[in-house]
């Protein structure tokens, strides 16, 4: 293969692979502020529901 054309080929696949890193980096960045909310979220839900509950009084039985 001619250097020139070799050269080339290479500069056209690092283009190609800059752009996909870019790409997946960009996408990693969108999804982390969806899961942080949705963990906050789901939390929030079970702190609600353990104040919204009565607690059970201590029996003998569980205390062994």
């Amino acid at each position: 293969m001619h250097p020139e054309t070799h050269l080339a080929l290479h500069h056209t696949r690092a283009l190609e692979l800059r752009a996909e890193a870019d790409a997946y980096r960009l996408a990693a960045t969108v999804r982390r502020p969806r899961d942080f909310r949705t963990r906050l979220g789901w939390t929030l839900v079970e702190v609600g529901l353990r104040l919204a509950t009565t607690p059970r009084p201590a029996t003998a039985a569980s205390c062994f």
